[in-house]
């Protein structure tokens, strides 16, 4: 522990001469004036020069999130027709952002401890492409096209939403998502059931740009569900919408010493709140919910401020792929387990 300079100095003086109290008296002064007028300290121009390039480029990565967010609209506002309705283009984007932020991690990473290493990236590609094809697949056909067959049989039209601004339409899908996954992952956290398909999630032990795609396949599926299928509403504010959701959520989970500013954080999910919900302890991780919109939280109550540079459960046990995929099932095998050990 770092030891404080002690404070008080005591000076013992001995004799009554008229003499050795004036000096004392001469000496006090002269001390508490040093003390009051101290000779400014001697900061070298090389140490200047280094502070000043650190806060520089501390500054430039706390504004990195919301100018790739301005970034994003403004691409599917305004960029060419061609790409806009490319169906392919939200894969490219999406392949872009997770491996742009990827990269952040080695320029200005957050925690050591969280370094990258080939087990780990290799774990984080495969859920990637995972969720890009057979839970995209299985979101669409068992989700998705279902809701709107239903839609289509009862009549409901939404044309309203076809016709608001641009940045509107991108607002609403954001929340139509946020609010669907708040509620299915605050249920995860207190269902048992449920928790067991998310709790693979909660024990990867550092966090890292393409963590947010590391699951069980349950409850990656579930987690995918929403209504935005039950709106009228163009691809590009729907895509857009996606590539938002996707720069926060990989932000959120990134090893990047990034602090957005506060009109970013009020109401976007930083990695200083979803580190919390990442923490060891389980009554811990119940709270900051909304993978991207943290506003979710700060309205219903379950916001929490903090951070945590130790992620994980059980004892902060790493599962490969395997264990994370037959990780709810664990009661049924424990029970054909104990039946033999009965006998």
């Amino acid at each position: 522990m770092e030891q404080l300079p002690s404070s008080n100095a005591v000076l013992s003086v001995e004799g009554r001469s008229g003499v050795a109290l004036a000096g004392v008296a001469l000496a006090g002064i002269a001390f508490t004036e040093a003390n009051a007028n101290p000779a400014p300290a001697y900061i070298s121009p090389t140490a200047e020069g280094a502070d000043t390039r650190a806060g520089l480029k501390n500054t430039i990565f706390n504004f990195i999130p919301p100018i790739m967010i301005a970034a994003v609209v403004l691409f599917w506002a305004y960029g060419p027709r061609s790409w806009i309705e490319n169906p392919w283009s939200i894969v490219a984007t999406s392949a872009l952002i997770s491996a742009f932020v990827q990269g952040l991690e080695y320029l200005n990473e957050r925690h050591s401890g969280w370094r990258l290493n080939r087990k780990e990236f290799a774990t984080d590609l495969f859920y990637v492409i995972l969720g890009s094809t057979a839970i995209a697949w299985c979101t669409a056909k068992l989700a998705d096209d279902p809701l709107r067959a239903v839609k289509q049989s009862l009549g409901i039209t939404t044309d309203w939403a076809m016709h608001m601004p641009f940045v509107v339409q991108v607002a609403l899908v954001v929340f139509l998502i946020e609010f669907g996954q708040y509620w299915m992952h605050r249920a995860m956290h207190n269902w048992t059931p449920l928790w067991l398909t998310h709790a693979p999630h909660h024990h990867i032990t550092q966090l890292n740009a393409m963590k947010g795609y590391v699951g069980n396949p349950i409850e990656l599926f579930l987690i995918s569900l929403s209504i935005v299928a039950l709106f009228d509403l163009p691809d590009a504010a729907v895509f857009c919408a996606l590539n938002v959701l996707n720069v926060i959520s990989t932000f959120a989970h990134a090893n990047v010493r990034s602090d957005p500013p506060k009109f970013y954080s009020l109401f976007f999910t930083t990695i200083r709140h979803h580190s919390l919900h990442h923490s060891v302890g389980y009554e811990d991780t119940r709270c900051n919910y909304a993978n991207s919109l943290i506003l979710i939280d700060r309205v219903f109550g379950t916001y929490r401020e903090g951070e945590s540079a130790i992620v994980g459960q059980d004892e902060r046990k790493r599962l490969s792929i395997p264990q994370q995929f037959l990780f709810p099932f664990q009661p049924v095998f424990a029970r054909f387990r104990a039946k033999p050990a009965a006998n």
